[in-house]
C-alpha cells in the first residue's frame, strides 16, 4: 500500500506563494503519474495539475502560469508550487497518485485571504 502525506498549507496574503509538499511511502511513486486536486467549501473536486512519471505537466487555465507541480523520484516526494495566489485559491489541496485504483493524501488547507 501507499499512504500519501502532504504539507505545507496554512494562510497566505493575496500574491503571496505557497509550496505544498506529498511524501509518498514505498517504492512505486516513480511508476505512475501523480495530480494534484483542490476542493473549496461548496464546491467539487477539482484537478489543478498533473505530473506523468518522467515529469511532463498540464494544468487548467484557473492555474496556469501560476502553479508549478514537480515530483522527486528518488525522495518520492511531489510538490506544488503556488504563486500569486488568490482568494478563490482557498481550498482544501490533496495529492492523488494514479496507480492500482489510487491513492489519495489526507489534504492541507490553503487559505487566500488578507
Amino acid at each position: 500500500q501507499v499512504q500519501l502525506v502532504e504539507s505545507g498549507g496554512g494562510l497566505v496574503q493575496p500574491g503571496g506563494s505557497l509550496r505544498l509538499s506529498c511524501a509518498a511511502s514505498g517504492s512505486i511513486f516513480r511508476i505512475y503519474p501523480m495530480a494534484w486536486y483542490r476542493q473549496a467549501q461548496g464546491k467539487q473536486r477539482e484537478l489543478v495539475a498533473v505530473i506523468t512519471s518522467g515529469g511532463i505537466a498540464n494544468y487548467p487555465a484557473s492555474v496556469k502560469g501560476r502553479f508549478t507541480i514537480s515530483r522527486d523520484n528518488g525522495k518520492n516526494t511531489g510538490y506544488l508550487q503556488m504563486n500569486s495566489l488568490k482568494p478563490e485559491d482557498t481550498a482544501v489541496y490533496y495529492c492523488y497518485l494514479d496507480g492500482r485504483g489510487g491513492y489519495w493524501g489526507q489534504g492541507t488547507q490553503v487559505t487566500v485571504s488578507s
